[in-house]
């Protein structure tokens, strides 16, 4: 069915691309996207009060998508303070010290370890348990805070999360929607996610290597004393956390056994996504408070909430400017309807995203070239709400209409669909869906946005092109 565009598609449709101008600039796009969101509140609402308070609404609803986001990253800030403070991750680090002695080593051996965990659990309780573990290790070698986020995030929210060969969630919703097997879905998705991963990857650590020698390297640090400490063991800010050697020693061990035990239970329960985020934040605040009284004694209470009220306002201080984004973004989805009602889109509409996703599809003629441009495109679009899955059930129904005109590939483009969309809004490039590596790393998810840009962009194009040939 063609659903015809109204004038609050084409509005959304251009203040989406005045906002990825504005990150491409390095200019801060929260009041564009105020101004976005009070434009289609106007469309929508037809009323100047409806509209305003639809910022303020919009701004709620994004909290409460993200909070479950914003408390684990708060509480694993608050727990490595206290194992930063007392050298706790000193002595923790040192068998990793070992294998990455170069900031070479780092980059690849944080991203291969993140993609093989992410395969198990997804990417957002992977990033707990690599960040809190393997980061320090990084920094002390040399290689960057956002060298180390964006390994962790190719690696993890792009690869491992666009073939989900594991848990299958993906490749479900495609095949699916596609009407086919999920096994025909996987089996073509293996050359696509290994091209896309490869040219990605090897393009992100060029560009890293050649920014660095040449001066141009950005941080995008949030807070500096963190790393600092990280890199030096410093604890000048808390003389008062002290532990004895043979105790550091003891809970170094304890603390990565209690994160491996977390293993065991997602594996046995069956923990996936939001429960498997929950057990490590669970296991975070737990070992937090155990190391805090064990460490001030006396004054451990106060202590205790005193790190997390630092781990709050560091998590708080990061979502900050990524809020209004995230409100915008999530109109283009079910953030339009749970704000605005369904009368307002036109009848069989889909939301904003992937009406304008199914009306690509309808403008362009039918063959393999044009298919497979069409499904990276529909893919990317639909992904730009920031969840990456939300609109992979729409490429699967779109490859399949190509695939039916075309006479073959639907498996293929299906695949190609589902490859551009989670990496476009699974967490590569919307920097909502970044978030949790660059929390972990204390580095503007703007700024990791930005640096993962021009990788996924070629990455996407080289994917296409592939694809082509596949069909």
């Amino acid at each position: 069915m063609v659903i015809q565009l109204a004038a609050i598609h084409w509005v959304y449709l251009i203040f989406v691309v005045a906002i990825i101008g504005f990150m491409l600039l390095r200019r801060d796009t929260t009041l564009v996207c105020i101004a976005g969101i009070l434009g289609i509140g106007i469309l929508a609402t037809l009323t100047i009060e409806g509209s305003v308070s639809g910022i303020f609404n919009s701004f709620i609803y994004a909290i409460k998508e993200l909070i479950g986001t914003i408390l684990i990253i708060s509480i694993i800030v608050a727990m490595s303070r206290i194992l930063i403070r007392t050298g706790i991750n000193e002595v923790m680090i040192t068998p990793f010290a070992r294998f990455m002695r170069t900031p070479t080593l780092a980059f690849w051996g944080i991203g291969l370890i993140m993609m093989i965990t992410s395969f198990f659990f997804w990417p957002s309780p992977a990033v707990a348990l690599i960040g809190a573990v393997l980061l320090p290790v990084a920094l002390r070698v040399g290689l960057p805070a956002l060298g180390a986020a964006v390994a962790m995030n190719l690696f993890g929210h792009g690869i491992a999360l666009s073939g989900d060969y594991i848990i299958q969630g993906a490749p479900k919703l495609t095949a699916d929607a596609a009407g086919i097997p999920v096994s025909e879905v996987m089996q073509a998705s293996i050359p696509l996610v290994i091209v896309m991963g490869l040219v990605t990857t090897a393009t992100a650590f060029w560009m890293m290597k050649r920014d660095m020698r040449t001066g141009k390297w950005n941080d995008g640090l949030i807070e500096r004393i963190d790393h600092q400490e990280a890199i030096t063991g410093s604890a000048d800010s808390d003389d008062n956390a002290v532990l004895s050697l043979a105790s550091k020693r003891i809970l170094a061990v304890i603390i990565p056994v209690l994160y491996a035990l977390n293993v065991v239970a997602m594996f046995a329960f069956n923990l996936q996504g939001g429960d498997a985020t929950a057990l490590v934040g669970g296991t975070s605040i737990l070992i937090m408070l155990a190391v805090t009284m064990m460490t001030y004694r006396g004054k451990g209470l106060e202590k205790t909430t005193g790190y997390l009220i630092e781990g709050f306002l560091f998590g708080f201080r990061v979502f900050g400017p990524v809020i209004p984004i995230a409100a915008f973004f999530y109109l283009g989805d079910a953030g339009f309807f749970s704000l605005f009602g369904e009368k307002v889109l036109p009848e069989a509409s889909n939301g904003i995203v992937n009406d304008l996703g199914v009306a690509l599809a309808h403008e362009v003629p039918v063959n393999g070239f044009v298919g497979s441009v069409t499904l990276s495109l529909v893919g990317a679009v639909t992904g730009l709400d920031g969840s990456g899955f939300s609109g992979i059930s729409l490429a699967g129904s779109i490859a399949q209409l190509f695939g039916t005109a075309i006479g073959s590939g639907t498996a293929t483009l299906t695949a190609l669909g589902q490859v551009a969309a989670i990496w476009v809004g699974g967490g590569t490039l919307v920097p909502w869906a970044l978030i949790p590596a660059a929390a972990i790393c204390g580095v503007s998810p703007f700024e990791l946005a930005r640096r993962n840009f021009k990788p996924v962009l070629i990455g996407l194009v080289v994917t296409t092109i592939v694809a082509m040939f596949l069909i």
